[in-house]
């Protein structure tokens, strides 16, 4: 996804399942994507390693992506530059969907 004109940021309802065999999208649950990430939750590898997909997974460079809130927890909130939260929503949609 190109980033859009005028669009200032999205939020990103996030769980994440550290130490994984894998780093990969599992799916949606209550409106927060689950992610497994192979990092461990240790000197913000994990959080590097969910960014790193999310960005990845819309498609957009990997600094427009970045934790808001949940640095230390499972459950995080984040930050999506360059994107609106229209946009954010459909990628999200056609994850559910696909």
């Amino acid at each position: 996804m190109a980033p859009e004109r005028g669009a200032v940021r999205a939020r990103l309802r996030v769980r994440v399942k550290p130490r994984s065999s894998v780093t990969e999208v599992v799916g949606m649950d209550g409106g927060a994507l689950v992610v497994r990430v192979a990092a461990p939750p240790v000197d913000g590898r994990a959080n590097r390693a969910v960014c790193e997909l999310v960005a990845d997974l819309l498609d957009i460079g990997r600094s427009s992506v970045r934790v808001e809130a949940g640095e230390r927890s499972r459950d995080k909130v984040l930050v999506v530059d360059g994107l609106a939260q229209a946009r954010v929503d459909q990628a999200l949609a056609e994850l559910k969907r696909g």
